[in-house]
């Protein structure tokens, strides 16, 4: 999950509502599903809907380049927390 009021671009947007978050499989890391809500939202999702139709995994979003400050970069923040997570539950077994 990534929040608007935690990027650059959020802040100078006034934005503290926003947020973007990731269903990422725990077997083999696809991404599953994006779900997007503030401003922007509609520019953003389309993002996700491509790396899901490639078959793309979390790490392809980690390793990704992405424009500062844009909200594009909510997905890397995302991304880094779904990595963060999982590695908490892999921890677990």
């Amino acid at each position: 999950m990534a929040r608007y009021r935690e990027l650059a671009r959020g802040q100078i947007i006034g934005d503290s509502h926003g947020m973007l978050k990731l269903l990422v499989s725990p077997v083999d890391r696809t991404l599953l599903g994006v779900h997007c809500f503030g401003s922007g939202a509609t520019e953003l999702i389309h993002i996700g809907q491509s790396v899901m139709g490639c078959g793309g995994t979390v790490d392809y979003l980690v390793n990704a380049v992405f424009n500062y400050p844009t909200l594009a970069e909510s997905y890397k923040v995302a991304a880094l927390d779904a990595t963060n997570r999982l590695r908490q539950i892999d921890r677990l077994d």
